[in-house]
């Protein structure tokens, strides 16, 4: 039957008839009303959920643009007129100023005098193999019990560090000092609810079914079907994913986000399914990072990919380090970001003075951008020198998006040394549940995660 069959059919069938007074509910409205006045909200005030860090994503929108190479004066001298808004509850002002903002944002011109048009603009994968040569894949035994070891001991470490982040994310290095000291352990009784792992698993549903030859948009579907709600870039792709704009378009319409830590916090799983195969991680996650993210925000997920991929085949955590950074675009802004954290590590005594060079570099990101914690990885990485428990604390200690950096490089860790290098002070308070907010998969066992991994990868491969 055609749609406009099945609509003259249900009018054909309306008899009309008189409402008694107490049908006629115009609730919905003053319902609708409240959820538009509560989002818009927390667009200019709102807590981190797992570590009461204070955001304002109006102004980190400007903020992220201008990061772009973008003009952002007119948005800017908006701010002030929103806080106040906000302040005064003066919900019809807040809501005008925050369509204005985003107008500006959305329609910015380019800021010719900015350093980010040195950099190449990478929109493609075929542009982005182009430019790098890659290491040749590795030959490795998916079907030898080593693999099903090896990814334990990655998601066990990936969920450990996304645990222990959780709350501590959005937070400063010198804070996280006066309110905790040093932090060698967690400093809560953790729980596994995070919005890190909420992607990989749709991702993993979707390669499960597709296996190499999976889609961005079989990824996306999968995103739509699974996921009720996301923040910042994920949470502009949905919304467009629903209105029927699927990637590459899906992550860079409209979405001042694009380059922020979204996708660089899901590449690990890339890295899992294509083990000692550096380039089709690297192209799993180009594939992947498109639906959310554009030019560098998705050569983030790139990073992490080759960095996991690379642990199934090598034991140096520097060399995998080296390798993958070489594997990255020169040409990219991206690239400029690791190479520098890289070359202050080479010439820092210790951690805290190579990171307190990036901090100042990168001063001007947001907490929530993949450039402090991309350098926040490489610190940690190269001064963690491979120690489980010494990664974890200077990953801890540096702060930014903790959750999303440590649960990437420790995944690469576990890989490296199994289960045997994880501490039980880690592993114990997490058990063996994990506890997501996706659709058909809000409770599981580590176990069935790790089953189900080895054999989608076993199955495809």
């Amino acid at each position: 039957m055609r749609a406009w069959e099945m609509e003259r059919q249900l009018m054909d069938s309306a008899m009309p008839r008189v409402l008694e007074e107490e049908e006629q509910s115009w609730d919905i409205i003053s319902e609708l009303e409240e959820q538009a006045d509560s989002y818009t909200r927390l667009l200019w005030d709102s807590r981190v959920p797992g570590s009461g860090a204070p955001e304002r994503l109006m102004i980190a929108a400007v903020q992220a643009v201008e990061n772009r190479g973008m003009r952002v004066e007119g948005a800017e001298e908006l701010i002030e007129k929103g806080l106040r808004a906000l302040e005064e509850d003066d919900m019809p002002t807040l809501h005008s100023v925050t369509a204005k903002i985003m107008y500006a944002v959305n329609n910015a011109k380019n800021d010719e005098s900015s350093s980010y048009w040195k950099y190449k603009i990478y929109n493609t994968w075929e542009e982005y193999e182009q430019d790098v040569e890659f290491q040749p894949k590795r030959q490795y035994n998916i079907h030898d019990e080593d693999f099903k070891q090896k990814i334990r001991a990655g998601w066990v470490a990936q969920i450990i560090g996304g645990a222990m982040g959780t709350a501590l994310e959005g937070y400063i290095t010198a804070n996280l000092r006066k309110a905790f000291g040093e932090i060698r352990d967690y400093v809560r009784k953790p729980n596994t609810l995070n919005d890190d792992i909420t992607y990989e698993l749709a991702f993993l549903k979707a390669f499960e079914e597709k296996g190499y030859d999976v889609t961005a948009e079989d990824i996306a579907l999968q995103w739509v079907a699974l996921i009720p709600f996301g923040w910042s870039a994920e949470d502009i792709a949905l919304k467009n994913l629903r209105s029927g704009i699927f990637p590459p378009q899906s992550g860079i319409h409209q979405n001042p986000f694009y380059e922020w830590i979204g996708a660089q916090m899901r590449g690990a799983i890339c890295g899992m399914v294509a083990p000692g195969d550096p380039r089709e991680a690297a192209r799993l996650a180009f594939i992947d990072g498109t639906i959310s993210h554009g030019n560098n925000g998705i050569i983030g997920e790139v990073f992490n990919a080759l960095l996991v991929s690379l642990a199934f085949v090598e034991t140096d955590i520097k060399k995998i380090l080296e390798m993958s950074m070489d594997m990255l675009p020169k040409e990219s802004e991206y690239y400029s970001v690791i190479k520098f954290a890289y070359e202050s590590c080479r010439v820092s005594s210790d951690w805290e003075e190579a990171w307190h060079i990036c901090e100042r570099r990168f001063e001007r990101y947001n907490w929530v951008h993949a450039y402090p914690n991309a350098a926040a990885e490489v610190v940690a990485l190269w001064f963690g020198n491979g120690d489980f428990d010494d990664t974890m604390h200077i990953i801890a200690m540096e702060g930014q998006d903790v959750d999303c950096n440590a649960a990437q490089i420790m995944t690469a860790l576990g890989i490296i040394g199994g289960m045997e290098s994880i501490p039980k002070r880690w592993m114990e308070p997490i058990g063996d549940k994990l506890y997501t907010y996706v659709r058909t998969m809000k409770e599981m066992t580590i176990e069935e995660l790790v089953d189900w991994t080895v054999d989608s990868v076993r199955k495809m491969g």
